[in-house]
């Protein structure tokens, strides 16, 4: 027996194309403190446009710098793109409210109808697109559980450009399905730490039989752009551009929400690096920052690679070979080498400087939780809301689930979800229980 459909808030709500977000929200610019700039670590100052355009493209390198433009035109081309597959519906989940017996009205946005099956695509068309406008051979980017890496081929295909994927060892060989995802768009697709460049080998030589990880893959994706004359390096997190971009998600749910005068009290997302958590509660926790509402958010990560939880707020380098600028953020060390878990797409290191900056004023909380929890969460979830997520959203849901079952007034939260990522629930299966 399903939930009953309240008559005023439908089981989805879809916005038509013409209320999508013409403009990103830059959250930089309402906040009172502005995180803090990336510094060249061999002369410890702010890094230069200049210095920056040498491994990123151009209009990306303003969009990171830039902390005071309140919203940043989408380009018509990428408004085009995006029509494909946005605006995204807004769920109401009727039937897990149902099932946990609970007063919470708890809603998802799901980002998993692409090919690429998540929110990633919302930034790789970006900066595809910028690459392609200033007329780049092509781009290299480092992938943790794929779904960055399936994105950016797809823009890349769909743009003309190279693409080349350095996917963290453990999730190449975890996940054959998404590296052959990105070889069908035309990506070349190399395991992290790999033996074809120079600080891949350093690596290996230091910590021979690693399994890898996303600050590995990055140095690696970093000296193949630095070194190959018409390419730049992308990066699907962390970047202040990427939460740029990524605030069409929170835009879209803002506006849904509105349509039916629903404020959200408490706002859930996963956070590896940054980019769908601080997509998701960009316009909202705007509207705290300039006192107009409240609300409570919650960034949640695995126990395993616990940044904000365990990490300190310090400089550190945002890839593993150093040669990436330095970042304040929220880091557990650059050298740091997380245990091979399912959710590959939350193995970074470091936690993205705006959200590392917010974190620290006391404008979020954080939690962490383990594996196990993550995916009993995930099969609950499938059997009731009839959707099979990846390991990352679903530890989102894990905390969602439990603070919904907490005694207390009405409450709603939020999560971004995707689709499912057939090898993660392949291998996990067997260890995976709902009591």
């Amino acid at each position: 027996m399903t939930a009953k459909i309240e008559k005023s808030i439908p089981y989805k709500i879809y916005l038509p194309e013409e209320e999508m977000p013409k403009a990103w929200y830059n959250l930089r610019s309402d906040m009172k403190v502005k995180p803090a700039p990336l510094l060249n670590p061999g002369t410890g100052k702010p890094m230069t446009a200049e210095e920056l355009s040498a491994v990123f493209c151009e209009e990306l390198v303003q969009q990171e710098l830039d902390d005071d433009t309140a919203y940043i035109e989408i380009p018509q081309e990428i408004r085009d793109f995006y029509k494909m597959y946005r605006p995204a519906p807004l769920v109401r989940a009727y039937c897990l409210e149902q099932k946990l017996d609970t007063p919470a009205k708890i809603y998802y946005k799901f980002e998993g109808n692409n090919t690429s099956g998540s929110h990633k695509l919302n930034s790789a068309i970006a900066q595809a697109y910028y690459a392609k406008k200033q007329g780049l051979k092509g781009v290299t980017t480092e992938t943790g559980a794929g779904q960055w890496g399936t994105a950016l081929s797809m823009a890349c295909s769909y743009l003309g450009l190279d693409c080349k994927v350095f996917m963290v060892k453990v999730s190449y060989e975890q996940k054959p399905f998404r590296r052959e995802v990105m070889r069908t768009y035309g990506a070349t697709v190399t395991p992290s730490p790999s033996m074809t460049t120079e600080v891949g080998k350093k690596i290996l030589t230091e910590f021979p039989g690693t399994t890898g990880s996303l600050g590995c893959a990055i140095s690696e994706a970093v000296e193949v752009a630095t070194t190959h004359e018409g390419y730049r390096y992308v990066l699907g997190s962390v970047l202040n551009q990427v939460l740029l971009h990524q605030s069409i998600i929170g835009l879209e749910t803002k506006t849904a929400l509105d349509k039916y005068g629903i404020k959200p009290d408490i706002i859930i997302g996963c956070a590896g690096g940054g980019s769908n958590l601080g997509g998701l509660i960009s316009p909202f926790m705007g509207e705290k920052l300039r006192g107009e509402k409240d609300y409570r958010f919650i960034a949640v990560e695995p126990a395993s690679c616990p940044s904000l939880t365990r990490g300190k707020y310090v400089y550190d380098f945002c890839d593993t070979g150093m040669v990436c600028p330095l970042a304040k953020m929220y880091t557990l060390g650059s050298g740091f080498i997380p245990s091979a878990n399912h959710a590959g797409g939350l193995r970074y290191h470091g936690m993205s400087s705006v959200l590392s900056q917010l974190y620290d004023d006391g404008l979020m909380e954080a939690t962490s939780v383990e594996q196990t929890s993550v995916f009993a969460a995930a099969q609950e979830f499938a059997r009731v809301e009839g959707i099979r997520k990846a390991a990352m959203p679903s530890a989102s849901q894990s905390t969602r689930r439990s603070s919904a079952r907490k005694p207390a007034r009405k409450r709603r939260s939020f999560l971004g979800s995707r689709a499912r990522d057939i090898s993660t629930w392949w291998h996990t299966r067997s260890i995976t229980t709902v009591k």
